[in-house]
């Protein structure tokens, strides 16, 4: 069966990083899973996709050496298990609040006698190899999202999960979970009360000993989440590296003709 870059980075002690595909098109997807990430996760929560270009954007991804993950759209046993059937090798599952839901969570993900996952693997033992059903269980990776002030107040609970491979966190909801609209949206938070939550959920995770991963707007700051302890960071997005090229190449051409560049926004990073 395939091997996931994602356990073989974490067991030589390094960090992971993630690139995310939010726009539905297999040839972005082929693009971007071959710029270096480590894994690329296809976001079918907030992406602009669907089932119908889930598949063909997994067998894009598999033209790569990256690991594939998707976020599913909700904690759905039917979801995950047909991500899962589609050749994912990670599911990241938004808005986990308590033990009962991330439990339910891990079921969907391996299968009897260790979870409720059902034998279908339609694609996967296409593209992950004919021994799939024998390791599966051991090679997908289950990420919690945390992201609210039920996940919060619930962690010690959740990150103690058997079968849970690690959180996610999504700084955007879980800055309106913990501040409601005291704060901007967006990731990259710089807020003392936000950061301190942040590192507590690294902490409560390590000491669980499953890992942690953190959904980052920009380099820099992926790079100090690293020296944090983060396991796995998420970079830019696919929609934010277009429209940010897009950006500024317009505004280089309009200097090197002499002209002058009329100062717009951009949209900010307000979560995904």
């Amino acid at each position: 069966m395939t091997q996931s870059n994602i356990r073989r980075l974490w067991a030589a002690g390094k960090p992971v990083l993630n690139g995310w595909l939010s726009i539905g098109n297999a040839f972005t997807a082929e693009i971007l899973s071959q710029q270096g990430y480590d894994a690329v996760t296809i976001d079918q929560q907030h992406g602009f996709l669907g089932y119908d270009a889930l598949a063909p954007m997994l067998q894009a991804v598999k033209a790569s050496p990256v690991t594939p993950l998707v976020r599913v759209p909700w904690n759905a046993p039917g979801d995950i298990m047909k991500a899962l059937d589609a050749g994912a090798l990670g599911i990241i599952c938004p808005m986990i609040n308590s033990r009962e839901e991330t439990e339910q969570f891990v079921s969907c993900m391996r299968y009897p006698p260790h979870g409720q996952r059902s034998m279908g693997p339609t694609r996967a033992v296409f593209a992950h190899g004919a021994d799939y059903g024998k390791w599966a269980d051991g090679e997908v990776i289950a990420l919690a999202m945390i992201e609210t002030a039920d996940g919060m107040k619930n962690l010690k609970d959740i990150v103690a999960t058997p079968g849970l491979d690690g959180v996610y966190i999504g700084p955007a909801d879980l800055t309106l979970g913990l501040t409601g609209r005291k704060y901007p949206t967006g990731f990259d938070r710089e807020e003392p009360e936000m950061i301190d939550a942040i590192k507590e959920i690294l902490a409560r995770a390590h000491e669980a000993g499953i890992r942690a991963a953190l959904h980052c707007g920009n380099s820099a700051y992926a790079a100090k989440a690293i020296g944090w302890g983060f396991d796995m960071v998420t970079l830019l997005n696919d929609v934010r590296l277009l429209a940010t090229a897009a950006k500024a190449s317009v505004e280089q051409t309009h200097k090197a003709l002499g002209e002058e560049v009329a100062v717009t926004a951009a949209p900010k990073n307000t979560g995904y």
